[in-house]
């Protein structure tokens, strides 16, 4: 059985359910009940009581996305959307929110220790988001690095942009600000930017570091 961060399970020999906060290794995961105490308890020892909600309705978040499309082709608007599990504020779910016109294809691996592991390989629509990692809160000083890697694709006539690639793991500081409101997760978090902003080219300034 496939368990991530944030489902919700029943114990199997004990009257106990509650919501998966932790994953301790391959065998032992960690389940906050309702007094919000975390139990270890073995994988095998849990039951699965409902699947993950999907993120978002595609046709109700289609809709907005072609009429955007229409009017006008955004170019840019890809970030890290960072959000509490809205049933423990332990766990943390990492959604990539793609603001743009473009549909995003990518993987994320994460790396640790000098191990990898694949995390997530898929498509990101244009004006959607997805969800694309979890983890506890706790453990923000350890957690893994980041291999991002994102291609941007769209059927309409505009200019290719280049591959987007992040690499780099998320620190305490980055969510050092306060958390603003993100309207593809409806909620709050933190909303992390991953393109690079480049400015025009100032002619007078180029000169004047040559003089």
């Amino acid at each position: 059985m496939d368990l991530k961060l944030g489902d919700f399970v029943r114990f199997v020999d004990e009257n106990i359910e509650g919501y998966i906060t932790r994953i301790i290794d391959k065998e032992m995961i960690g389940v906050t009940d309702s007094n919000d105490f975390e139990i270890p308890v073995p994988a095998s020892k849990v039951t699965l009581v409902y699947g993950e909600i999907p993120d978002g309705n595609t046709v109700v978040t289609n809709r907005p996305a072609a009429a955007a499309v229409a009017a006008e082709f955004v170019r840019d608007g890809v970030f890290l959307g960072l959000v509490s599990d809205q049933h423990s504020a332990s766990v943390a779910h990492f959604h990539l929110v793609n603001d743009s016109s473009f549909d995003l294809l990518l993987s994320l691996t994460t790396s640790k220790g000098g191990h990898f592991k694949a995390e997530f390989a898929g498509t990101v629509n244009a004006h959607s988001s997805k969800r694309i990692y979890s983890a506890n809160m706790s453990d923000i000083q350890v957690w893994p690095k980041f291999l991002l890697d994102v291609i941007y694709y769209t059927a309409a006539d505009e200019e290719p942009k280049a591959p987007l690639v992040f690499h780099a793991a998320i620190k305490g500081k980055d969510l050092s600000v306060a958390k603003v409101e993100i309207a593809q997760l409806k909620t709050k978090g933190w909303l992390l930017t991953l393109e690079e902003k480049t400015e025009p080219m100032n002619i007078d300034k180029l000169r004047d570091s040559f003089n």
